[in-house]
């Protein structure tokens, strides 16, 4: 998700966590061509495994960013064809590209072609006034015959005329049934469902009509919610077993980072929800919101919001284990 799975958002996500697939946030094929590789493809090695989502519609551009990818150590290289903002769109790239399979069809060749590992497609139902039964078919069909190793499909429509971003990720209806039936449809083709799932046990109901969920707000809003993918998805015991565990683990991470000339704000802004509900979690928000924004702030500012937390809330076990 854009400004939200940067690569200090992973650490912490895969302290969770050691089995889910994890996503970069989306990159434009210009920028990974011609931008700062160094910064923009830095990852961790306890992040694998992980997937490097692109943006863009030249196959010949992607295949180039794929060998990037892939030379760099990425173990999935993903084909963001859902996102619908303006910008993405006057670029040519994201859900508007619903509208041309063939193009992503030949997209998903060209990077087949370069490089050994998995290409996927994340897509929509369809966009404006197309009929997903039609739509979302042969979009399925392109990718498919084009080698893609999996299709991930969010289950709404794509707004691109009337709404906003935001609007476009909780106002058009979810159509799992309609994903259901694709699977059905394309038996070999390995398909993902993403949209609306709050957490792992209903992810969990999904499975039994698709091969695989994907979850972004519920997972950055609510990153407590991973501790239970390991046990629940893969019969293996939980990393960390509580947030705090989590948030205890993260410190050597982040004396790592600091040291590095990173600023504790880039890390700590993507732990606000990991108390979420939680009597003391608005103190440990903002005492985080607010002292770690400044130039000399240390991992004891965390460590001092957790305090707080356990002193003006009642931490239930599984949080203060």
């Amino acid at each position: 998700m854009m400004e939200c799975t940067d690569r200090h958002c992973r650490f912490f996500h895969r302290l969770l966590t050691r089995r889910a697939l994890l996503y970069t946030e989306m990159l434009t094929a210009g920028a990974v061509l011609h931008g700062d590789r160094a910064r923009l493809l830095r990852f961790d090695a306890a992040e694998h495994p992980l997937a490097l989502q692109l943006g863009g519609c030249d196959p010949q551009a992607l295949a180039g960013c794929a060998r990037i990818g892939a030379d760099a150590g990425f173990d999935e290289i993903n084909l963001n064809v859902g996102c619908p903002s303006d910008r993405v769109r006057e670029g040519r790239f994201g859900a508007c590209l619903m509208a041309e399979p063939e193009l992503v069809g030949d997209c998903v060749g060209a990077m087949k072609a370069t490089v050994a590992v998995p290409i996927t497609v994340k897509c929509r139902i369809g966009i404006d006034d197309q009929d997903p039964d039609q739509t979302l078919e042969i979009f399925a069909q392109a990718v498919e015959q084009a080698g893609a190793d999996a299709l991930i499909v969010h289950a709404r429509k794509a707004w691109l005329k009337g709404l906003s971003p935001k609007e476009n990720r909780e106002v058009p209806p979810l159509d799992y049934e309609r994903v259901y039936r694709l699977k059905a449809a394309h038996p070999r083709l390995t398909i993902v469902l993403n949209g609306g799932i709050a957490g792992v046990e209903e992810a969990l109901a999904h499975l039994a009509h698709v091969d695989g969920v994907m979850m972004g707000r519920a997972a950055y809003q609510e990153p407590w919610r991973l501790i239970a993918v390991d046990p629940l998805c893969f019969g293996e015991a939980a990393r960390c077993c509580s947030p705090k565990d989590a948030l205890v683990a993260l410190i050597p991470y982040i004396e790592r980072e600091l040291a590095r000339g990173t600023r504790l704000h880039a890390i700590t802004r993507h732990l606000h929800g990991v108390f979420r509900a939680v009597s003391g979690a608005r103190a440990f928000r903002r005492h985080l919101a607010g002292a770690a924004t400044t130039p000399d702030a240390g991992a004891e500012i965390l460590v001092a919001a957790l305090e707080l937390l356990r002193e003006q809330g009642r931490i239930p076990a599984q949080v203060a284990a």
